[in-house]
């Protein structure tokens, strides 16, 4: 009876032994699983080089490569939300003059044109007057009204009404004449703004030549634009058709990438660059990655 006792004992002991055994080590591998995946999400969160934005299909009609022309008016979304009357803003109107009270223009390309301004002043060039901006639709209309069609466009197809134009002018001679002209045409580029209707582009742009106008499209574009004399129309379609570039500036690279969008959709971009994202009014967004 004591042996069968001593049995049992040792057999239940064994049992107990053998099932802490497998629990332990259940647990253990558990504990390894559970490590492994979070060593893996570590890894992932690490190397993870892109981050998903989303486009709305609104993005189309905003931005500093809007075209606007007969063909493509501007919309709503196309007006920039920053526009501001200069007078009003005696550190945006230095080494320059306005040809009145009432010029406005987005803020940000105020800022860009005064330090272009001042870069000129470096090479003795001193006489820049702002002539026009932003103009409402009915102070375009009634430009129009009042020139005609040779002299204004239509309101909603003239680039003044969304706050990225300029008419620039010197207050000694015409422009075609004067050295501020000079300067700009040869200049303007490396501050982002392009001479938006040239002698040579009349047939493409629909517009006849114009000294004084300019158009900020921002950097890298410009460059590229001046590089390959191209009209802001034959550079649109440019970047339609090739889809992707690369654009060597200062020492460093910028890449344009060129997405149509015709509803809301998502696009990859670099998580550690930064990026600006512009509509070209016709079905289509830039998305521009800085170095």
């Amino acid at each position: 009876m004591k042996k069968k006792s001593l049995l049992i004992i040792v057999i239940l002991f064994v049992c107990g032994y053998i099932a802490i055994q497998q629990i332990t080590q259940g647990t253990l591998k558990k504990s390894n699983y559970q490590y492994d995946q979070a060593q893996e999400k570590t890894q992932d969160e690490e190397y993870r080089t892109i981050r998903t934005i989303t486009i709305a299909k609104d993005q189309v009609y905003k931005g500093n490569l809007v075209l606007v022309n007969k063909e493509h008016p501007v919309q709503q979304e196309t007006i920039e939300s920053d526009i501001v009357q200069l007078s009003q803003h005696v550190d945006l109107v230095q080494g320059y003059r306005l040809l009145d009270d009432t010029i406005r223009v987005s803020e940000s390309v105020g800022r860009v044109f005064m330090e272009m301004v001042q870069a000129a002043q470096k090479d003795n060039v001193n006489h820049f007057i702002i002539n026009s901006g932003y103009r409402s639709m009915e102070e375009q209309e009634q430009l129009h009204s009042e020139m005609g069609s040779e002299v204004a466009m239509p309101a909603g197809h003239s680039e003044h009404n969304f706050g990225l134009a300029l008419d620039i002018g010197s207050t000694e001679t015409k422009m075609e004449l004067a050295p501020e002209g000079k300067w700009l045409e040869k200049n303007s580029w490396r501050y982002g703004f392009i001479l938006r209707y040239p002698r040579d582009k009349t047939e493409i742009t629909g517009t006849i030549y114009e000294p004084w106008h300019y158009r900020f499209v921002g950097l890298p574009h410009s460059v590229i634009i001046k590089m390959h004399n191209f009209s802001l129309e034959e550079y649109l379609a440019y970047l339609r058709e090739q889809k992707q570039l690369a654009v060597p500036l200062d020492g460093e690279t910028y890449e344009i990438h060129y997405y149509p969008v015709s509803a809301e959709t998502t696009i990859d971009v670099p998580i550690d660059k930064n990026y600006q994202i512009s509509g070209d009014n016709m079905g289509g967004v830039i998305v521009t990655i800085s170095p």
